[in-house]
């Protein structure tokens, strides 16, 4: 009974003795050893204001993967349902530059199958609902804009293959 006891003052002595060593233990609570000079902030204070913000609250808890989740939908900040169907829907038109960040999708001059005349067109995708708000379509040929029925026509395709894509994705 006494060899425990003495063995566990030792152990406790110890571990006290290591902790005070390392600079863990320095009745401060922090360590300024590695703070630049001129720097009034403590390493503790830089570390507390990294995990915590400027306004003193954390960023996130634990108790945040039980929380609601972003939907899957979204590539960046735009809607992948729509952004697939936009790249589905004018696969004739060569793609000159995507950016699935800002949902600006620029195409070059093609013609469409069974077509006559080269369009080209512009996509941005500025919401990651979907939503009809969210896509926005600019079609040109070589003589000027397109009429509004056919943009409406083509943005009505985009959005409904966008429900196709969607559709699938939820019956699997």
């Amino acid at each position: 009974m006494r060899f425990m006891r003495t063995a566990t003052g030792a152990i406790f002595t110890g571990g006290l003795l290591l902790l005070s060593g390392c600079g863990w233990f320095d009745g401060q609570g922090s360590d300024t050893r590695n703070v630049p000079p001129g720097n009034a902030q403590t390493s503790q204070e830089i570390i507390e204001q990294e995990i915590y913000g400027s306004d003193g609250k954390p960023d996130s808890t634990i108790w945040d993967i039980f929380g609601a989740r972003e939907d899957a939908g979204k590539v960046g900040a735009v809607n992948r349902y729509i952004w697939n169907a936009s790249l589905d829907v004018l696969d004739f038109l060569p793609v000159d530059s995507v950016d699935p960040f800002t949902g600006v999708i620029t195409t070059g001059y093609g013609t469409p199958p069974g077509g006559g005349t080269a369009y080209r067109a512009t996509i941005y995708v500025s919401d990651p609902a979907l939503d009809a708000r969210s896509l926005n379509v600019a079609l040109m040929t070589r003589a000027g804009p397109v009429d509004g029925a056919t943009m409406r026509a083509v943005e009505d395709a985009i959005l409904t293959r966008a429900r196709q894509l969607r559709a699938r994705d939820n019956d699997l």
